[in-house]
């Protein structure tokens, strides 16, 4: 089965006319997208957009073999013509299924916003999972879990937009590693490339270019998510945010927060709780240091927040902030813990993100105990990051990849 998409814009399309924004000024030649419409094998076309005839043409395709018309969203501008000789769009009523000459069947999908999902399944049995922006599936992961089937060849959706959509269908077993996740509907709140191309990679999914392509069932195009990532970043750069970015397509994330409780402390209380209502709810907390443990064991990704915690917490253990207790034994016992976390994060099988403070660049600290929290937390840092795929320094929001 063929998946050809005709555009893989939002809506509105991308640049939205008159926009200033930087993305929309940004978004010219090959990374302009028109409104996201997908025909597959030539004879169901998904979404009528405009021009949509003319953008087969230059995919080298045409609509006169097109049998079936299915609309996904609700179309809140004018009336799109339908081009000579194209059936009237239409929808397919939710759980309802809808069966082509041609062999390929339909089957309309419940969401969880207005409009409706598509099931399709080719000639051959593979099957391709088509969402409208800002949908994903209902009822998922309740009890029904994929229904026994086996995880989608394809699911085509708004990865950027609803990322819990992509976590849902994971946590239903209806995407696995092999599936090919195709970001459509990207419109100017995407980042541009190669930051887009970096963010989907990390969720499993990718981006093509308007006029693609592709093979539903052909494995070789699926990124390989990076297992092991360290955010780097100063004070309000957005590194934590940057960190939740990259696992927040699957569920079950264990969030490993080394900072306590701090009780008593009220504009702690207040960070803590920002921090909290901005994960899924799927997620799941715990307040500990002892990362050596948590990566030698099997299970859901990990989210660590923060390395640089966790050094104050090993450097209160050994003592370090003391000069007798450093020269007497501290010193070898914090490069010790080091070293051990360092060999957990390479032997680790578990997805991790860890977050950490970049401080090396800021005025040298006025005491000895400063300058070697400073130091150290560098040699922690680099340690850690020698044990990742996946490298991110976070300045002002954005983030610059040193590795991956």
């Amino acid at each position: 089965m063929e998946l050809t998409l005709l555009g893989t814009g939002a809506p509105g399309g991308l640049p939205l006319p008159d926009c200033p924004c930087a993305a929309c000024a940004t978004a010219l030649g090959p990374a302009a997208r028109a409104a996201t419409a997908a025909l597959v094998d030539g004879v169901l076309l998904l979404d009528l957009t405009p021009g949509a005839a003319f953008a087969a043409a230059r995919a080298g395709h045409s609509l006169g073999g097109v049998r079936q018309v299915l609309l996904s969203h609700p179309h809140d501008g004018p009336a799109v013509e339908v081009p000579a000789g194209l059936p009237q769009p239409g929808r397919v009523a939710d759980g309802r299924e809808l069966a082509l000459l041609t062999g390929h069947r339909v089957r309309a999908v419940a969401l969880d916003a207005p409009g409706s999902g598509y099931e399709v399944t080719g000639p051959d049995g593979e099957r391709l999972l088509y969402l409208p922006p800002g949908g994903a599936p209902a009822g998922l992961g309740e009890g029904g879990g994929n229904g026994g089937q086996a995880p989608y060849e394809m699911v085509v959706a708004d990865v950027v937009g609803r990322p819990d959509g992509i976590a849902r269908l994971r946590a239903a077993g209806a995407v696995g590693p092999t599936t090919d996740v195709i970001a459509v509907h990207i419109g100017h709140e995407a980042p541009p490339a190669p930051e887009l191309t970096r963010r989907l990679a990390a969720a499993g999914a990718r981006a093509v270019p308007d006029g693609s392509t592709l093979v539903v069932g052909a494995y070789e195009a699926v990124p390989d998510v990076p297992r092991r990532t360290l955010v780097l970043g100063g004070a309000r750069s957005g590194k934590s945010v940057e960190a939740e970015r990259r696992l927040e397509a699957f569920p079950d994330v264990l969030y490993v927060a080394t900072g306590g409780t701090r009780n008593g402390d009220t504009e702690w209380a207040r960070r803590v709780s920002v921090h909290r209502e901005r994960r899924p709810g799927s997620w799941r907390t715990t307040e500990t240091c002892d990362l050596v443990p948590l990566l030698a064991q099997d299970g859901p990704p990990l989210l660590v927040d923060c390395l640089s915690l966790w050094l104050t917490h090993v450097m209160d253990e050994v003592r370090a902030w003391d000069d007798d207790e450093w020269a007497g034994g501290g010193e070898r016992k914090l490069r010790g813990r080091v070293t051990e976390l360092a060999e957990a994060v390479r032997a680790t099988r578990r997805t991790v993100v860890a977050v950490s403070n970049e401080v090396g660049s800021g005025i040298v600290p006025a005491t000895a105990s400063g300058r070697r929290y400073r130091d150290d937390l560098g040699r922690l840092n680099t340690a850690f990051a020698a044990e990742c795929e996946h490298v991110l320094l976070v300045v002002a929001g954005q983030a610059l990849a040193l590795r991956g």
